[in-house]
């Protein structure tokens, strides 16, 4: 007999497929970043250049520890600041075109992988699970674009 436990148990397996895809797909990415670095380049490779203290509000750190952490990113290549053309007190913090090119790859790979998942099952199989990933994150409601980013989605 099928029980809501076992509903439960379905999508809790089905999260960790998810979950598995979306680390394997970061996997490259997090030989030279931190998760916390990636999140802030997919942040302003999303939204577009941001102050540093509404990134730092975005991935939940304090403004001061968030400031060393954009040295080094711009250290290293994956941002620069660049004066905000409307208002020239406020530095923003830009992705360079090396960070929009990670990005980038990074959803391709997942992507590319989802639909390898996809693949391997009967058509309506996958018109099942496309429905049921739609009425489920229907159910879940918005989810918030930083929490989001904390596996490194961009939407």
């Amino acid at each position: 007999m099928h029980s809501p436990d076992d509903d439960v148990e379905a999508v809790l397996a089905g999260s960790r497929a998810v979950v598995g895809i979306s680390v394997r797909s970061l996997a490259d990415a997090l030989e030279s970043l931190t998760l916390q670095q990636y999140r802030v380049l997919v942040l302003i490779c999303r939204r577009g250049p941001l102050r540093s203290g509404a990134l730092a509000a975005a991935i939940g750190v304090h403004p001061s520890t968030f400031t060393r952490a954009v040295d080094r990113l711009v250290a290293a290549g994956w941002v620069v600041r660049q004066d905000n053309p409307d208002t020239r007190r406020e530095v923003l913090v830009a992705p360079t075109d090396t960070a929009r090119e990670l990005v980038g790859q990074v959803m391709e790979r997942r992507r590319a992988q989802f639909e390898s998942v996809l693949e391997r099952m009967a058509p309506e199989d996958r018109a099942l699970v496309a429905a049921g990933f739609a009425r489920f994150a229907e159910a879940a409601g918005d989810v918030d674009f930083a929490e989001a980013t904390t596996l490194g989605y961009d939407s």
